[in-house]
């Protein structure tokens, strides 16, 4: 069919668009309809069209073929198939994941993270309060005495931290039914019945007994009566150190005899003692023998058991089955006393709050340390005596050279072997291995 465009010169019935321009003037300008097709009416002007795009040879680098632009939904085409406003496109408005990303669904992201965050920061700052709380409430609850004070010729400090732990007889916070069932007698005052020096240090820890009938000097002091007199020094058991001048005085004992400066120092009682015992749940032990004592009134099969607060004391105390009496006590002591360390520092008791607030409360009340020692002190203590029971440190006692010596007033007591215990002595001084 013939149109009014096969008239125009140059048209030659070409397509729109086609040709080196299909317009008067070669420059694609459409001429203005007739005026009986002008959509205005006669002598209207025909309203603009928009301009042609450019054209480009076809397969030209980077041009679309005819018809792409349509559906790409690119720059050409904003309302393409994955334009922004394509049916495509998640994000559109009303599009899918469009409900993920509205305003009102990050704001409430964005409180609950920051709910979570002050959650976390809060309970954070309750455990920091909780624990310095405490651990200035257990540091409260330690006795601290002024035991280690300076006299002219002690000795220096060596290498590694030595301990001088001291088991009393004292019958303080005891009742009297108390006293009965445990065999502890009602004996006034206290007096030392066991006593060991810790030394921690870098070539191994090593657990060392002093037999408390040792004969040794002991210097001379100020009497504890508060009249300020001075008792002439002596030569006695060692025990007595401790009888007549209580801590300081077997402090100074022990410096002076074996050349080790003490650094820290701990004492316990028999409340205490069965109180840490008893608030761990009690230690296990393996007994070699059959024991039966009428004197601490301990009865026990030989086996493995859990020995409870009294049964515990009952067992560092006796030694009248041991074929070396006090030799063979304090061999039970240091077993046992190794494996109530090892109990009381595990982390099942530590964590444990009905287990660790008893054993604070009924332990460290009763026990004395030195004005400088610490629960963190205390912890080093017993980390120091676990390692022992768990075979990197050594159990030993004082080389004996005499177990029955005779003294000059007739008793019998234990002499140190000269040569063998200043081997022992220097190497915990120098921190250095134990012969």
């Amino acid at each position: 069919m013939n149109t009014w465009q096969e008239d125009r010169p140059g048209g030659g019935g070409g397509s729109y668009g086609q040709g080196n321009g299909g317009y008067p003037g070669g420059g694609g300008a459409e001429p203005p309809l007739p005026p009986g097709l002008n959509p205005r009416g006669p002598g209207a002007p025909t309203p603009p069209r928009p301009p042609a795009p450019p054209q480009q040879p076809a397969g030209a680098p980077g041009y679309p073929p005819p018809g792409a632009a349509h559906q790409s939904g690119g720059p050409g085409n904003p309302s393409g198939p994955s334009g922004p406003s394509g049916p495509s496109n998640p994000n559109r408005p009303g599009g899918p994941g469009a409900s993920l990303r509205t305003p009102g669904g990050d704001r409430s992201r964005r409180s609950r993270r920051r709910r979570i965050k002050v959650a976390a920061l809060a309970l954070v700052s309750a455990l920091l309060v909780t624990g310095v709380g405490t651990y200035f409430w257990a540091d409260s609850k330690l006795n601290h005495e002024n035991v280690l004070a300076s006299y002219q010729g002690r000795p220096a400090a060596g290498k590694g931290t030595n301990w001088l732990i001291v088991g009393s007889d004292s019958r303080d916070g005891l009742t009297d039914g108390q006293k009965q069932a445990m065999h502890t007698g009602t004996d006034s005052g206290k007096r030392s019945d066991s006593m060991m020096i810790l030394h921690i240090g870098s070539s191994g820890n090593t657990l060392m007994s002093i037999p408390r009938d040792s004969w040794v000097p002991i210097p001379a002091h100020l009497n504890t009566d508060g009249s300020g007199k001075t008792v002439p020094g002596t030569t006695s058991k060692i025990n007595s150190a401790f009888n007549n001048g209580g801590g300081r005085l077997l402090v100074e004992t022990v410096e002076t005899n074996t050349g080790i400066h003490i650094d820290h120092y701990a004492e316990i009682g028999f409340a205490g003692f069965v109180g840490i015992v008893d608030s761990v749940g009690g230690v296990n032990m393996c007994i070699d023998q059959d024991i039966s004592d009428k004197d601490s009134g301990l009865n026990l099969k030989a086996g493995c058991q859990t020995l409870n607060g009294t049964q515990s004391l009952a067992f560092v105390r006796q030694r009248h089955q041991m074929a070396d009496q006090d030799l063979g006590r304090m061999r039970n002591q240091q077993k046992f006393l190794s494996a109530l360390a090892h109990q009381a520092a595990s982390p099942v008791t530590v964590l444990d709050p009905f287990t660790f607030y008893p054993l604070v409360s009924s332990g460290l009340g009763t026990l004395i340390v030195d004005n400088d020692a610490g629960l963190t002190d205390l912890g080093s203590l017993f980390m120091a005596m676990k390692s022992v029971t768990g075979g990197s440190g050594k159990s030993i006692t004082v080389p004996i050279g005499n177990a029955d010596y005779h003294t000059s007033t007739g008793e019998s007591a234990v002499k140190w072997d000269p040569v063998k215990s200043k081997q022992v002595f220097d190497a915990i001084k120098n921190d250095t291995t134990i012969p």
